[in-house]
């Protein structure tokens, strides 16, 4: 596995996007000590995605997520949809940041997966832990606002959370290994001879793009599974 040598440009880019991004994270954060969020896991939740969407996020946060603007009645049914998707994009988002970090210090979890084994690239053993931990964590967001609202067990909770989530994570982490593959594989590998190592904004960089490959592919799964009332609206 060869890292890639990349332009200073795209150095920068990277580098300046994932500054906003983390910019947008804090703003949310300590905007929330002033108007905390109707549901407590949202607290997590919206900043966790603004590393990757940004301004968008932020902008979102700012229309239908803050506290006081919560209080303004239901928005608007495509709103709903974005923090029904938020939330499964919250635990990918986490799960990729500590199963990354944790493959880069320990490489032999990835050989646990099958590097060297059934894989030769690394990259896509590290995306089977990549996905039961994001699935770990969607579960536990997504308990953490069905329980609340429908009153349930711990038991019920737990079940109603993998009957809402499992679908969403699927869709999500569908688009967004789909998104890495793409500009690892066909746009970095090709153009600057290698892939982006974890330890370099040029990774990060891809996975913001790529997250945001998962929303798309993972907002119409919310679409449905609100409509059907499987997932909460919000």
């Amino acid at each position: 596995m060869h890292d890639g040598d990349f332009p200073s440009w795209l150095h920068l880019l990277a580098t300046g996007s994932l500054l906003i991004a983390g910019c947008c994270a804090v703003a949310i954060a300590i905007d929330q000590r002033r108007h905390p969020p109707k549901m407590t896991i949202m607290a997590l939740v919206w900043p966790l995605t603004a590393l990757f969407g940004s301004l968008l996020w932020l902008a979102a946060y700012r229309r239908w997520g803050r506290g006081g603007g919560e209080k303004q009645g239901d928005p608007p049914f495509a709103a709903m949809v974005l923090k029904g998707a938020s939330h499964c994009g919250a635990g990918c988002t986490l799960g990729d940041i500590v199963v990354e970090w944790a493959t880069f210090a320990m490489p032999a979890i990835a050989v646990w997966f099958g590097w060297g084994s059934l894989f030769a690239e690394k990259t896509f053993a590290v995306w089977i832990p990549d996905f039961l931990v994001a699935f770990l964590f969607g579960i536990v967001f997504q308990y953490f606002t069905i329980r609340p609202m429908r009153d349930l067990s711990v038991g019920q909770g737990i079940v109603a959370a993998v009957k809402a989530d499992i679908a969403s994570i699927a869709a999500w982490q569908i688009g967004m290994y789909g998104g890495m593959a793409l500009i690892q594989f066909v746009w970095f590998r090709a153009a600057y001879g290698g892939i982006a190592p974890v330890a370099s904004p040029e990774f990060w960089f891809a996975m913001q793009i790529a997250m945001l490959g998962g929303f798309a592919t993972s907002y119409p799964v919310n679409w449905w599974l609100i409509r059907a009332g499987l997932k909460e609206r919000m």
